[in-house]
């Protein structure tokens, strides 16, 4: 089948499961180590021990052969690949928190409010930092988290009804309609891409 395919493998001799063959993938994480995730086994012991049968084309009686499959292989394994791999630096579209909305004081306690109900009626996963805390401090810690985008909401945005966005990993703030944030962070949760926050 891999031959048919035109994938290149190697054998593993001893590694075999006791009831059939079976097909390893194995993936390379950021430091490049080599971990086994998916695989695909053929499974004759099952079907005999548990007498399965179906009826074929012809009427007749048949053993069936089990396939197990695991797309991600052992999931906590995966997970920690995955973080490994980002670093904790998620692409949008996978990170837990996607935005991070910081008031620049109580004043603006509503703006920042009426923002995140429009964020999470749009469905995107957003927070409010609340603490009582100074803005840089609530700006740092939201970037050691590595939140995609950080809001910043004050008096001149609030009086204008715009965002000022803070993207991970890039200097300077953009300045924008909610309606141009959204759209932009939307694309790019749908394309799925790379970590790549730049709007």
């Amino acid at each position: 089948m891999l031959n048919n395919l035109g994938c290149t493998y190697k054998i593993n001799a001893g590694d075999g499961a006791f009831y059939g063959p079976k097909i390893d993938i194995h993936i390379k994480d950021a430091i490049k180590r080599s971990h086994q995730c998916a695989t695909v086994q053929l499974d004759f012991q099952l079907p005999e021990k548990f007498d399965l049968t179906y009826i074929n084309e012809d009427n007749e009686k048949v053993r069936p052969v089990v396939i197990h499959r695991a797309v991600f292989g052992s999931i906590d394994r995966f997970l920690g690949i995955l973080i490994e791999h980002f670093s904790g630096a998620f692409p949008l579209w996978l990170a837990p928190k996607q935005v991070e909305i910081i008031g620049v004081s109580e004043a603006h306690h509503d703006y920042v409010s009426e923002i995140y109900q429009q964020l999470q009626q749009a469905g995107i996963r957003v927070s409010i930092d609340h603490r009582n805390e100074k803005l840089g401090r609530k700006i740092r810690d939201a970037q050691m988290k590595k939140v995609p985008y950080i809001l910043v909401l004050g008096d001149q945005e609030q009086k204008d009804k715009m965002v000022t966005v803070r993207a991970y990993k890039q200097d300077g703030l953009k300045t924008m309609s909610l309606e141009t944030f959204l759209n932009q962070i939307q694309e790019k949760i749908s394309e799925k891409l790379l970590p790549n926050y730049v709007l």
